[in-house]
């Protein structure tokens, strides 16, 4: 039986060690580096799928838990899964829900059989399980699908934490074991260990011996500094196989993409760019921008004036100011599509540098230009 996810490693990055690759999966094949824009409730706001084809999105991620609760797995199921029900069809990654139940700190409870919680909408009293979020999942019909895992808060004392990572090692066999269709749908187990090496080091090993077909690594941008993460990737990312695809789970802003691209990260997601779309933030070639301030009112230049995005070149900086400023949800779309169309961009030049041996330069250069190596930098 031929796996539902491959990983092709096309090249490695002189310069930085950075790797070059194509996922294959049931719905298309993807370039890596690559971001994941987040549709959480099988829609990424305020986009239609023709608008993330067109700015380039090849994969997009949803949410289980959100989709559990509303409408249903049960109705997505019946539809066809997850891309018919959305129209989308290239890949679609899943998460396990784990996250989000575990933000649910004053209303959960931890047990061997899983996750007690109250649902964060009803407070009718719910339970997720290792097999529950398969069997949600496997419903949902999505080409990647994660492993339920435990994501301990950081900082996390060290008992806590090893307990934390011999659980998920158990839920991830529990998972593989309740994975109703792998020939259609990967799996990837979740490395976990927050920033103690050798709990890291333990949960790969545990994971990486159950031959997931791809391996996420989770409990990171929670709160930790941007060198902690770092320094966790260089420890974590040799531990995991070459010939799989690597996860950063949760990680979005400019300066973690290709600090986790040069740390031989494949895959990267975030709500970041749209979140922040909603505010009148924007993602720009020279920094980070506000567009809701005055002074852009009657500033009639482009987002960015090194973006060929359609939004850069049809819309001015004073009408996507007035329409953030009076809510009209226009004005979001523009801003959510231009912020996306930045990663998405980024990516690719990420890879273009990696082609041609030139990452670390090209992170110097978008550093330099962006504003990261200005002391008191503005960062998301």
């Amino acid at each position: 039986m031929s796996a539902a996810i491959t990983y092709e490693h096309i090249k490695t990055c002189k310069q930085s060690g950075a790797r070059l690759g194509i996922v294959h999966t049931p719905h298309g094949s993807f370039e890596t580096p690559m971001f994941m824009p987040v549709g959480t409730l099988a829609t990424v706001k305020t986009m239609s799928p023709e608008d993330l084809k067109d700015m380039g999105a090849k994969i997009i991620l949803s949410n289980t838990y959100h989709l559990w609760l509303r409408p249903g797995h049960d109705i997505i199921k019946e539809a066809g899964g997850l891309h018919t029900f959305m129209n989308w069809d290239r890949p679609i990654l899943t998460d396990s829900g784990g996250f989000q139940v575990f933000s649910l700190s004053d209303m959960r409870k931890i047990k061997e059989e899983g996750v007690e919680f109250r649902n964060h909408l009803s407070g009718e009293r719910l339970f997720l399980s290792p097999e529950k979020a398969m069997e949600i999942q496997n419903d949902l019909g999505p080409d990647i699908m994660m492993a339920f895992d435990e994501c301990p808060p950081y900082p996390a004392e060290h008992e806590y934490m090893k307990a934390s990572v011999e659980r998920t090692s158990r839920w991830a066999e529990r998972c593989l074991k309740a994975h109703g269709r792998p020939n259609d749908q990967g799996l990837f187990g979740i490395v976990q260990g927050g920033e103690y090496e050798e709990l890291r080091r333990q949960s790969a090993q545990d994971l990486v011996s159950l031959d997931f077909p791809g391996y996420a690594i989770g409990g990171l941008s929670v709160g930790e500094p941007k060198d902690v993460m770092n320094s966790v990737l260089e420890f974590t990312t040799p531990l995991l196989p070459d010939d799989k695809p690597r996860y950063l789970m949760g990680v979005g802003s400019p300066d973690s993409l290709i600090d986790g691209s040069i740390r031989g990260i494949d895959m990267f997601d975030c709500v970041l760019p749209t979140r922040i779309a909603r505010n009148g933030t924007l993602m720009t070639s020279e920094g980070r921008l506000v567009v809701r301030n005055a002074k852009f009112a009657r500033d009639f230049r482009p987002l960015d004036e090194n973006c060929d995005c359609h939004v850069c070149k049809n819309y001015s900086r004073a009408y996507i100011r007035h329409l953030v400023k009076c809510d009209e949800t226009f004005g979001l779309r523009l801003t959510t599509y231009h912020n996306l169309y930045f990663l998405l961009k980024l990516m690719e030049n990420v890879r273009d540098a990696i082609r041609e041996d030139r990452l670390l330069d090209y992170r110097e250069e978008f550093f330099e230009a962006y504003g990261f190596n200005k002391p008191n930098a503005k960062n998301f």
